[in-house]
């Protein structure tokens, strides 16, 4: 159940604080800072907020060790709220969840932008956890080399579907070569920010 009553609760010298992952722009949760929050987390590089609760200045990660590593700050155009790009270290939310906002409400569809990194979060609980009758989960224990050729197969197949010219196919064949190339990725203890990282470092304007 929604808490409005709790909109009512005083919010003057308070600004709100939207995290996001700065990797992926997944929203990880949202705070509020005073203006000595707001200049610890400058002076530290790690996100601090004021607790409307306790009354008093907190270091997100202080007990669990998950921080929030400040990447980018930025003030919206009324210059009367925040958002913050940073790199999470480790769930940002005290349930465990990598995000705060986990409870569906209403949903029209999975984002074309974030469904990758859905799956790259799925793929690790295949991994992790093996779910029986699950195609990931079997070729995951059968190791590195399985993995490794299924990916070699898949390119050979998305190269005869370009060769073809058909675009059904080519989506379809490109699909299962980027499916099992996150396999690979994650059997490495590896994921599409790595990849992305690498390309931006060759990214020239």
């Amino acid at each position: 159940m929604l808490k409005f009553d709790d909109l009512k609760k005083d919010l003057s010298g308070l600004v709100p604080v939207i995290v996001q992952d700065e990797a992926t722009y997944e929203v990880l949760m949202l705070g509020y800072q005073n203006e000595e929050a707001f200049n610890k987390t400058l002076a530290t590089g790690l996100v601090h907020f004021y607790s409307r609760e306790r009354k008093k200045l907190w270091l997100k990660g202080e007990t669990s060790g998950n921080y929030l590593k400040v990447k980018a700050i930025y003030a919206d155009c009324d210059q009367d709220a925040l958002l913050i790009l940073a790199e999470p270290k480790g769930p940002t939310c005290h349930t465990g969840k990598k995000s705060c906002f986990f409870n569906k409400i209403v949903e029209s569809g999975l984002l074309r932008g974030s469904f990758l990194y859905y799956l790259e979060d799925l793929l690790r609980q295949r991994k992790d956890i093996k779910k029986d009758g699950s195609y990931t989960s079997k070729l995951f224990s059968e190791g590195k080399d399985r993995i490794l050729k299924k990916v070699a197969e898949e390119a050979g197949e998305f190269i005869i579907a370009s060769k073809n010219k058909d675009r059904r196919e080519i989506a379809y064949e490109g699909a299962d070569l980027v499916f099992h190339l996150m396999m690979a990725l994650v059997e490495e203890d590896m994921g599409l920010v790595d990849i992305i990282d690498e390309l931006i470092s060759r990214h020239k304007d």
